[in-house]
């Protein structure tokens, strides 16, 4: 099983020490600047309960260099798909599967739905179907991420918590390309379970991030922060809201409320959203794939959502004063 890793952060890392570890599978890691010159020199290490492992998985810089896969493991933040997605093609056999480990809305949301939406496509992280185009839907395998780590220098990754890769086939389907990865992500020390209604985990996931990464981004507030503090989670829980909404409209089914939602986040504690660490370093922050999407959703089943358009022109105009779209 040929298994590659592409842009290999924190996440990706982690995911790619583990499988190289467990030696069934040919790890390639595609990578750049001085992350992929210390695993190249040093092999990728990995700190996580106090210990410290080092793999040495294949680490190369570019799709040529990797070859054909069985399965390319996306890991990049959603904006940088459009742009990455002709890079990819190198990678691409007549078979192969693309795991989508990126947050927010995919680009293959509407493939294998079946219903009115069929085959629609998502602009805000897909302009004009150029992802699908390159990345075909049929080719998806769905990947809810729930690890929380972070690249603390060069070729060195620290795992904060979370061992689970929910996957899932966006047609419900339990396809033996699914179970493959499963077993193989299980063998490497994951839960990574195949669920059938992959979009329901998706957007319990997507139900935090819509609404407390752009508030965090806007207020500066950790989550621990935002949460106790009645009025910015009284603006968080009614996007929420209207999140679900939009969700149920599309079908989806949340088996948690809205309250117990926002009391797992605030067990996180004293975290700084994606968001909020993308605006403070000047990177591009995932304004459309967390939120934009949710509220072209929302036009497409009707719903208002008021609040959540709000702080999305407001976090829009964030991002854009501080060179960060």
């Amino acid at each position: 099983m040929r298994i590659c890793i592409f842009g290999a952060g924190a996440i990706g890392g982690l995911m790619a020490a583990k499988l190289a570890l467990k030696g069934d599978a040919e790890v390639t890691v595609i990578a750049r600047g001085p992350h992929l010159a210390a695993m190249q020199a040093k092999g990728l290490r990995v700190q996580s309960e106090g210990q410290e492992i080092v793999a040495t998985p294949r680490c190369v810089a570019t799709a040529e260099e990797a070859g054909p896969q069985d399965y390319v493991v996306v890991t990049l933040k959603a904006h940088s798909l459009p742009g990455a997605a002709a890079q990819m093609q190198p990678l691409l056999g007549p078979e192969t599967a693309i795991v989508s480990a990126v947050n927010g809305v995919p680009w293959w949301y509407f493939h294998g739905i079946g219903g009115a939406h069929a085959g629609r496509i998502v602009e805000s992280v897909d302009p004009g179907g150029a992802v699908s185009k390159l990345l075909p839907p049929s080719r998806a395998i769905g990947c809810i991420v729930y690890p929380a780590a972070e690249v603390i220098e060069p070729g060195v990754i620290e795992h904060t918590y979370g061992d689970r890769f929910s996957l899932g086939e966006p047609d419900g389907s339990r396809s033996p390309r699914a179970q493959k990865l499963s077993e193989a992500l299980i063998a490497a020390g994951f839960k990574a379970p195949v669920r059938p209604r992959i979009r329901d985990e998706l957007w319990v996931k997507l139900w935090g991030n819509m609404a407390f990464n752009p508030i965090s981004a806007l207020t500066t507030a950790t989550l621990d922060v935002l949460i106790n503090d009645d009025e910015q989670r009284a603006v968080a829980r009614a996007m929420m809201l209207e999140g679900q909404r939009v969700a149920e409209a599309l079908g989806v089914r949340f088996a948690i409320d809205v309250d117990k939602r926002i009391a797992g986040a605030a067990e996180v504690g004293a975290h700084k959203t994606s968001m909020l660490q993308d605006l403070e370093r000047g990177r591009p922050m995932e304004v459309e794939a967390l939120l934009g999407a949710v509220v072209e959703l929302a036009d497409l089943v009707g719903e208002p959502a008021p609040t959540s358009r709000t702080v999305l022109a407001l976090v829009r105009a964030r991002a854009r004063a501080a060179g960060c779209l």
